[in-house]
């Protein structure tokens, strides 16, 4: 082979090396994840759902496949996978993760949400800001913010009162609920939502709280006699938002990210709206199937809002490094 031959050649196999990496470096498929049933309208799955179809739309090499009903991870893996960059995207309750960041608490403290549209109030806060700090130097991106309802269910009777907690069996999301319930006179038995109806079925919960959503999506209907819906006196709200590894993140480029945030922002502002109708769907669905529904008066959510500052908030406050000025910073916010 000639010299010029061969130069000819090294440049050919440099250029395509080139356009191989090139192609490589652009073209990316992102693995996403939840816990929840998919293709069945959980608010949830549909959010990872327009994330996908709005990233894939805008034709800058992103292909995203999802894995709902914890059938890539089990929920409470989901964060540790998107720290090491195992996993992309995660609908993520993000109390589920406060073993590793105890702040992420306050994001299911009782009563610390009033309503819906308290809730979003909370994203521009400075609470928000910190938290979202602690998420970002734990290597995770926040693609797009929610917030969700919640309520009791019980298959022994309504819990409106704390009273009507004591002796019971239940699950409660996160340390600040049970915490609480613990006060009231309740048991805790500790678990993902998705564990709820087996766990009701076969005698190990004899109630639980958790999300509108959930309580639809996982027919947990079928199992109890009495819901306290969320109602105008919501005790229990918890951010779920939809979360992205960094490492993941930082191997797209401009446009990619571009995309993916723009498509969370689409998806954020769906949820707004289809969370405060969830409500509505899960009393509508309970009542259907025979199910009691209870609303919570104010002078109720009061007193467990007592029991809370007194268990609760308390500990918080005490044992979580800024836990005090959390609460503070959240309690400001009309």
């Amino acid at each position: 082979m000639t010299q010029a031959k061969w130069v000819l050649s090294g440049v050919s196999v440099l250029a395509a090396f080139a356009m191989t990496a090139g192609a490589m470096a652009g073209d990316v498929t992102l693995r996403a994840s939840h816990q929840w049933p998919g293709g069945k309208g959980d608010v949830r799955d549909e959010m990872v759902q327009m994330i996908k179809r709005g990233a894939e739309a805008a034709n800058v090499g992103i292909t995203i496949k999802i894995y709902p009903g914890k059938s890539l991870f089990k929920p409470k893996q989901q964060w540790d996978a998107m720290v090491k960059g195992q996993l992309d995207i995660s609908a993520f309750p993000l109390d589920y993760a406060s073993g590793r960041h105890p702040q992420f608490s306050a994001t299911l403290m009782p009563g610390l949400v009033k309503n819906h549209d308290h809730a979003k109030r909370l994203n521009d806060s400075a609470f928000m800001d910190d938290i979202k700090k602690i998420i970002d130097d734990a290597g995770i991106v926040v693609i797009s913010d929610a917030w969700l309802a919640g309520g009791f269910a019980s298959n022994k009777n309504c819990i409106l009162d704390p009273a009507d907690a004591k002796g019971q069996v239940l699950r409660a999301a996160g340390p600040a609920f049970e915490q609480m319930l613990v006060a009231a006179g309740a048991s805790i038995n500790s678990m993902p939502s998705s564990a709820i109806y087996s766990a009701l079925q076969t005698g190990v919960l004899d109630g639980a709280n958790t999300s509108s959503g959930s309580f639809v999506s996982y027919r947990i209907y079928e199992q109890v006699k009495c819901l306290t819906e969320p109602g105008a006196n919501a005790l229990w709200f918890m951010y779920e938002p939809i979360l992205m590894s960094k490492k993941s993140w930082n191997k797209l480029d401009g446009k990619q990210q571009d995309a993916l945030m723009a498509a969370g922002q689409e998806a954020e502002d769906f949820f707004f709206g289809a969370a405060k109708s969830l409500d509505d769907k899960l009393v509508d669905t309970y009542k259907k199937n025979g199910v009691k529904v209870a609303s919570m008066s104010s002078a109720q959510q009061a007193a467990w809002v007592a029991i809370a500052k007194g268990s609760s908030y308390k500990i918080f406050a005490e044992k979580v490094p800024g836990g005090a000025a959390l609460i503070e910073k959240a309690l400001a916010v009309d």
